[in-house]
């Protein structure tokens, strides 16, 4: 017998181990039937379980135990990513806590660390997957430095190179100066932050280059920079200073020369219209130096502390505009305090015209929280402009395809804006660059040492010895790689042949350019074909007010504490239930413990018809049921199938959680389990044992649509119903609609029929406020005979269900106080009077609603009124559209309820 309740806790534990030791999610490469693949994101090995990685791997599971029940051979590659930055400032900090800086111990011996780290604690998120249900192919399970991944980044690399798509050259960088190490700008985070912009008078140089008494003001945020600028812009149809384009300024503290230069980057709209210009310490003017060939002297070092190393020369003494006293005097300070030196300085001479409080968005490192710099350094780029080509042309002509289409518009904007990449790091931890240097600086790129070596000998004509770059690869490098080198390549495996191009693609928007772009970029240059042949793209997890999960804020949610307190079902069928088509998904614990209640009712009917003998038939084939009530489930159930398997098709699992919803609840529990009551309490005899063979098929079906998005539940009700074996679900064929048999429509039609008839009798004693105790007659008017006829058929179902007392024909008059109905051809008459006082009912109505338009009024105001929409957050415009709907629908309700009572 089924327990009273669902013990989540222990079938999650015992099933899937089960379903481990039984070997269900294992790929078969040998086999004859259609393969499908999906390559699991490799979470970093740092991590643990969180919201967005419940969302990811939930949505890959349900395609993947569907595609597997359907026939395919499916595989499922899981795996880690080793996350260089992240992984490394770990085991540094585990490191300080002893005292140890990685230096002190050397590269080897901390890399050593951190294989230790990795093997003592990197497989959490791992175990965590299990927890919540994954169904991946562990057997085949890849770290992306395995020696079989890492061949494959070598291998990528010496190729971008000889093919001179991977290159070196000085340019800014992301730079960490607390880390000391290049950042990807998805390890950037902006933060608004309140701070002040400073307007600097610089004054014009004369012919001679002496200083005069005209000035130019120009507004920046970061005055500590002005020393290492190179010049000052304005924009080309700006007419206030287009004749001072072609002359300079003579740049206070330094007393350099700069030149006023005409770029369209310069705003005439914002501050005063002149920007100053620092190559080396800002992206936009770096640009700007470069279309000017203007020079980029460096003037913050690598832990941004002030240098004048590359300005010193030219320093010029020009009395009560520059001092090289205090420029060299502040040689070496941080940033912070240079900034209000040189700002002091500034005021003292001159030369601040004034200071106003200004809000900007200030680059933090996301691990970590220094401030970024943007730094000109030398570093290893890859030509992602030549590689982006052929990935647009595979998405235009449907090679790849984004779900939903909207986002490929996306993906080409950014594509077709793609800078160089950056995809050295200053790190220890991470694939190293497989590039040498000779004595002269020439550099080597080899597979490996020897190989290196070889070309050194050929180059000088000697031994020579070499020194291997010290710095490693951006980890999106060798994750852009992911698709085909966990499937064996570079080598020409039997997986590599039969699963690549992998089918789909789960991911969230926000990496379409980090990840989904490089692997597209490297899977079509390497291999000639797509990585993937769809991309489905879903939203970002939020909390239950729609703001973005933060540390912060405090309102992070861990998958982990939700799946001990809910079971894995309520939160994988959470999570289905609220992923729209590339929509953020509003998720907290009072969501899923809604649909806790879901797998509940699903238990509870199972211990009903465990109950009342419902068991599986063996050989029954539905096609012989002869009952009105059997044709109507079966014909629900092949609407189900298709429902179901559409919307998993079309990636809708919204929809897919939506019509297992509403079939379970509404169709199977609400209204076959009711209406077969008094079937099943009755006596013994063919239609009472028809009925429990269907009910039992319809059950196995339901179980089967249930199993990819609720298998821990559907599994151990599958064993206890003797559908089949322990384990055995996973492994089920997929539901398939089967023949209507003889009759359906009809059947259809008729329960079709009493479910709106009792509907309308229960909402109507609600919105009359008539208690569950009291019957009330139903009088049927202007009915046709077969109406008639199906109301005497289903006359227990109608008392028992919708609480009345008696049913009759009506032929006279209305009777004093009845509520009317209208439904089909006939008329439903329900006399009230006695039952309820219908004045104080139509007061009672009336009075809540004119709240209620009240309440839609007030907030429709606000959605009128553009500032509000334009300046609150959106998930307050979302809440006040949503409160006005609801509203809506509520006095919809209200209007029907008072029109019943005339």
């Amino acid at each position: 017998m089924l327990d009273k309740s669902f013990d989540a806790a222990a079938s999650e534990q015992r099933q899937y181990a089960q379903w481990e030791a039984d070997g269900r999610f294992a790929a078969h490469p040998e086999s004859n039937k259609r393969p499908f693949s999906i390559m699991m994101p490799p979470p970093n090995v740092t991590g643990t379980l969180h919201a967005g990685h419940a969302l990811d791997n939930t949505l890959q599971d349900v395609l993947v135990r569907w595609r597997r029940m359907e026939g395919r051979d499916a595989l499922w590659q899981p795996g880690t990513d080793h996350a260089g930055i992240a992984t490394q400032m770990v085991v540094e900090r585990q490191l300080a806590k002893d005292g140890i800086d990685r230096k002190q111990i050397g590269r080897d011996a901390f890399i050593e660390r951190v294989w230790q780290w990795k093997a003592q604690s990197g497989d959490t998120i791992t175990r965590q997957l299990r927890r919540l249900g994954a169904s991946p192919d562990w057997s085949r399970e890849r770290f992306t430095m395995d020696e079989g991944l890492s061949e494959a980044v070598r291998t990528v690399f010496v190729r971008l190179f000889r093919e001179g798509l991977i290159y070196r050259d000085r340019r800014l960088v992301n730079w960490d100066p607390e880390f000391g190490s290049a950042l990807s700008d998805i390890e950037v985070e902006n933060r608004e932050t309140r701070g002040s912009m400073w307007y600097l008078r610089y004054p014009l140089a004369d012919s001679a280059g002496r200083p005069t008494d005209e000035t130019i003001t120009v507004a920046t945020t970061r005055p500590e920079t002005m020393l290492g600028d190179s010049a000052v812009a304005v924009h080309p149809e700006d007419d206030r200073y287009a004749a001072l384009v072609g002359r300079h300024v003579v740049l206070p503290l330094t007393g350099r020369l700069i030149p006023i230069v005409a770029d369209a980057y310069s705003d005439p709209e914002k501050g005063t219209g002149a920007v100053k210009i620092t190559p080396a310490h800002d992206f936009n003017d770096f640009e700007v130096g470069r279309r000017h060939d203007l020079p980029m002297p460096t003037i913050l070092d690598a832990q941004a502390k002030l240098t004048i190393a590359e300005i010193e020369s030219d320093l010029v003494e020009i009395d009560g505009l520059s001092s090289r006293d205090f420029v060299t005097g502040i040689d070496g300070q941080p940033r912070e305090a240079a900034r209000r030196a040189i700002v002091a300085e500034l005021e003292r001479l001159g030369w601040l015209e004034r200071v106003e409080p200004h809000t900007l968005q200030v680059p933090h490192a996301e691990r970590g929280g220094a401030i970024v710099e943007p730094r000109l350094t030398t570093q290893w780029y890859c030509d992602a402009a030549t590689l982006a080509k052929p990935a647009i042309e595979a998405v235009e002509q449907g090679r790849t395809v984004f779900v939903p289409r909207s986002w490929e518009n996306t993906f080409f904007a950014w594509m077709r804006d793609i800078k160089p990449w950056c995809i050295s790091r200053q790190l220890w931890w991470g694939h190293r660059i497989p590039a040498w240097y000779g004595p002269d600086g020439h550099v080597f790129v080899a597979l490996d040492a020897a190989e290196a070596q070889a070309q050194a000998r050929v180059h000088y004509g000697t031994e020579t010895a070499l020194e291997q770059d010290p710095d490693v690869l951006d980890t999106w490098f060798s994750s852009g790689l992911w698709p085909f080198s966990t499937l064996g390549w570079p080598r020409k495996t039997p997986e590599f042949e039969r699963y690549y191009p992998t089918d789909v693609l789960v991911t969230g928007f926000d990496i379409i350019f980090f990840w989904v772009a490089r692997m597209m970029m490297f899977g079509l240059h390497i291999t000639g074909e797509v990585p993937f042949r769809t991309v489905c793209m879903h939203g970002l997890v939020r909390d239950e007010q729609g703001r973005k999960m933060s540390k912060s804020l405090g309102n992070g949610l861990d998958p982990i504490t939700l799946i001990d307190e809910f079971g894995a079902d309520a939160l994988r069928f959470t999570i289905c239930a609220l992923t729209g088509p590339g929509r953020d998904i509003k998720l907290g614990p009072s969501r899923v413990k809604e649909y806790r209640s879901f797998v509940t009712k699903l238990w509870n009917a199972a211990r009903f018809c465990e109950m009342n003998a419902v068991a599986p038939v063996p050989g029954f084939d539905p096609a012989t049921a002869t009952q009105p009530i059997s044709h109507w489930i079966l014909s629900e159930t092949d609407r189900v199938i298709a429902e179901a398997t559409a919307a998993l098709e079309a990636f809708r699992f919204d929809e897919y959680a939506a019509s297992l919803y509403r079939f379970t609840w509404n169709v199977f529990c609400d209204w076959l389990l009711e209406l077969a009551k008094p079937l099943l309490a009755g006596e013994a005899g063919a239609a009472q044992d028809e009925l429990r063979a269907v009910i039992a098929h319809v059950l196995g079906t339901l179980l089967r649509l249930m199993q990819p998005v609720m298998p821990f539940v559907t599994e151990t009700l599958w064993e206890s119903f003797g559908f089949g074996g322990s384990g055995t679900l996973a492994a089920a064929d997929w539901p398939q609609p089967g023949l209507a048999p003889a009759g359906a429509a009809e059947a259809r039609e008729e329960i079709d029929w009493l479910t709106r008839l009792i509907g309308e009798l229960r909402a109507l004693r609600t919105e009359m406020g008539v208690a569950p105790s009291v019957l009330a007659p139903l009088l049927l008017r202007d009915a046709a005979p077969r109406t008639l006829a199906r109301a005497e058929r289903w006359s227990e179902a109608l008392r028992r269900m919708g609480r009345v007392c008696e049913i009759a024909v009506l032929g006279g008059s209305l009777p004093k106080g009845a509520a009317q109905l209208v439904l089909d051809e006939a008329t439903l008459v329900i006399p009230l009077e006695g039952i309820v006082d219908l004045e104080a009912e139509r007061a009672r109505l009336g009075k809540e609603r004119a709240r209620l338009v009240a309440e839609r009024e007030k907030s429709q105001r606000k959605l009128d009124n553009p500032d509000f929409v334009a300046r609150a957050k959106p998930e307050v415009v979302e809440e006040n559209r949503d409160r006005v709907a609801g509203w809506s629908a509520d006095i919809e309700r209200l209007d029907a309820a008072l029109s019943r009572l005339g």
